[in-house]
């Protein structure tokens, strides 16, 4: 007990230390777990051979993963990608297989263990690639769902091959692999998974056959008849902890049946998520397993960072990590000209093959099985997971040179079109037309208002012009930019930009050069209010602060409230906010953080202290029928902020 008490000590404190570190330095979660890992295995030895049987623990958070992505798939949406599941899929699955056969072949190795390592190296890591898009909000985009075929195609490609490994060598593993059911107090359960097994694999083909189909068509029918009346009994207990054993039921007991029939559980997982994803369930499995899931790929990251066996890299650093970067070029190549055969844009074609161009967890599990079938001698496999494990630790690498690549690519598309020669000039310019002044500017031409729009991003301007909007592209915090536009003449300049700093340069640029222009600035957060209250803007408005209001208002008009008692109450709150915003604004030091300005804290609480005491005053003013006109006549100064 005390043992694993210690180890978990070791695990949790190496992934809280190192992830925040990864993180902060823009490095992703999961580079930060593989640090972790080697800190712990190699470097400072504090665990050992343990890590391998954790690993096969761990990898159940593979299997969580493709569970939940499985309930953001409806059976429609996997039917409509097909043709990338069997075409971009089953072509990279093949022709990577193919040529790293040939390159084995062509390097010494026997044809069976060169098919071998073509099978191992075909596969990509789910974990990390998955890991890493969710993190960077690159599911949506056309390289990312391009990504997930592969990867899904590859997940399914696992069960032939596993089929086909022990045609390959001798069906009798290495001396010293045999284990089983002699070991010494064995338990009942483990007892019981061995007879199913030994059932199973006596089948002939025909019953195997037979058996699979029975097994999906269980899923399939448990899911869409069983999932109802379960979770409506378990609803009778009325107990939270019920929820997560069902949901961690449902995973377990899917991926077990799986593996029984040797398929893939976290195909199996995927399945059952499909059949779940219209089921009025949906949210409540998500959130039951999402922190099982977060945490077990977590430890497994941890655990392939702790088993990279270091003396071994040493011994031939530089042959082992250049088979690494030779099996991600050579990969790189199949996905990049795939990418370009079925049409992906340059920005989504290089997230494609940089993302899948590593080895991945399930070739641990494959150069386990041919050591155990015969087909890989001991000396291979190592370093067959070395490579492995080395072209995992350099894929968080090959995401952040994407989004070098990414970077240069957009300043190069920007840099292929000078700014716009602007024809028109009006009393109102507007800088920036994003979700933000769209709207603005779609307000005041309804008003009959002509308005000079301009915006750096050539893509949004572009667009706009497709509606019948003008615009001009260009960066509107260059002042020659300003001054084209009409600021010299203009009355009003609506800063809407998406970058705060720029919002603020373009404001501090307009006061100087106009001081008597007004100034409709748009605001992040509070800090950012307060810094555009001292570059001079008129009117600030936070982003979300009026749907926030909004938002609040219906909150209270459906716990009891009149519509006219919310409206009420929200036009209080935002008096009173905005007055008291005004006043932390003078107080406010740039670059002081707020906590440690005392003189703003102690404002800020007797602020809020003023706040609650005004609100509750008003309501129970409404609810005792007074008047509440002497609340709409306020005085304020030149700032107003929203």
């Amino acid at each position: 007990m005390e043992s694993f008490l210690f180890q978990a000590l070791i695990y949790l404190g190496a992934a809280v230390i190192s992830v925040p570190i990864a993180a902060r330095l823009g490095l992703g979660s999961v580079l930060g777990y593989l640090a972790a890992g080697i800190l712990i295995g190699p470097v400072f030895g504090l665990v050992g051979a343990e890590t391998q049987d954790l690993q096969h623990f761990a990898e159940f958070g593979v299997v969580m993963m493709l569970f939940l992505i499985g309930l953001e798939l409806e059976p429609r949406v996997l039917w409509n990608m097909r043709h990338r599941l069997v075409g971009l899929g089953g072509s990279q699955v093949l022709i990577t297989m193919g040529l790293v056969t040939a390159a084995a072949i062509a390097i010494g190795l026997d044809w069976y263990e060169a098919t071998a390592v073509g099978m191992i190296f075909a596969l990509s890591s789910t974990a990390i690639v998955l890991q890493t898009l969710n993190e960077k909000q690159l599911m949506q985009t056309a390289g990312g769902r391009s990504s997930f075929s592969v990867l899904l195609t590859q997940d399914i490609a696992v069960i032939p091959m596993l089929a086909l490994m022990p045609l390959l060598g001798s069906g009798q593993g290495p001396a010293g692999d045999a284990h089983g059911a002699e070991v010494a107090g064995e338990t009942t359960a483990a007892a019981h998974a061995e007879t199913m097994t030994e059932f199973v694999q006596n089948l002939p083909g025909w019953g195997l056959t037979l058996l699979t189909i029975a097994a999906i068509g269980a899923i399939i029918v448990a899911g869409v008849f069983g999932t109802r009346p379960v979770f409506r009994y378990i609803h009778r207990a009325r107990l939270r902890e019920l929820y997560t054993a069902l949901a961690l039921l449902i995973v377990i007991s899917i991926s077990y049946v799986m593996t029984l029939v040797g398929l893939s559980p976290a195909l199996g997982a995927f399945l059952a998520g499909v059949v779940l994803a219209n089921s009025e369930f949906r949210h409540e499995l998500e959130s039951d397993i999402e922190p099982f899931k977060g945490l077990l790929l977590g430890l497994f990251f941890i655990t392939v960072g702790a088993g990279i066996s270091f003396p071994r890299l040493f011994e031939s650093p530089f042959v082992i990590i250049g088979l690494a970067l030779g099996l991600m070029f050579l990969k790189g190549v199949v996905l990049y000209g795939l990418a370009h055969l079925f049409s992906l844009g340059r920005r989504d074609r290089w997230l494609f093959t940089l993302g899948l161009a590593q080895a991945g967890e399930f070739g641990f599990v494959l150069t386990s099985f041919a050591l155990q079938t015969g087909v890989l001698n001991r000396e291979l496999s190592e370093l067959l997971l070395l490579i492995i494990a080395m072209s995992m630790l350099l894929t968080p690498l090959f995401f952040i040179l994407w989004e070098s690549i990414n970077k240069r690519l957009s300043e190069s598309h920007v840099a292929d079109h000078p700014p716009d020669e602007i024809d028109q000039q009006s009393s109102i310019i507007i800088a920036g037309i994003g979700r933000f002044g769209q709207v603005v500017n779609r307000m005041l031409q309804l008003g009959g208002f002509e308005t000079t729009v301009l915006d750096h991003d050539l893509d949004t301007v572009q667009l706009m012009r497709k509606f019948g909007f003008k615009g001009f592209f260009g960066d509107p915090t260059r002042p020659e930019l300003l001054h084209a536009a009409g600021l010299d003449t203009a009355k009003v300049l609506v800063a809407a930009m998406d970058e705060p700093k720029k919002v603020t340069a373009i404001v501090e640029y307009a006061r100087k050069a106009r001081p008597d222009l007004h100034i409709i600035a748009r605001a992040y957060d509070r800090n950012h209010v307060y810094e555009l209250y001292r570059a001079g803007a008129d009117d600030i408005v936070r982003e979300v602060f009026d749907s926030s209001l909004r938002a609040g208002r219906y909150v209270l008009e459906n716990i009891g409230l009149s519509e006219f008692e919310a409206s009420e109450l929200e036009k209080a709150f935002f008096r009173i906010d905005r007055s008291a915003l005004r006043e932390l604004a003078e107080l406010w030091k740039p670059g002081v953080p707020i906590s440690k300005n005392e003189a703003y804290m102690e404002r800020a609480r007797a602020l809020n202290a003023d706040l609650e005491s005004a609100l509750s005053a008003k309501y129970d003013e409404m609810r005792s029928g007074r008047s509440s006109d002497d609340d709409e006549d306020e005085d304020e100064d030149d700032t107003r902020v929203a």
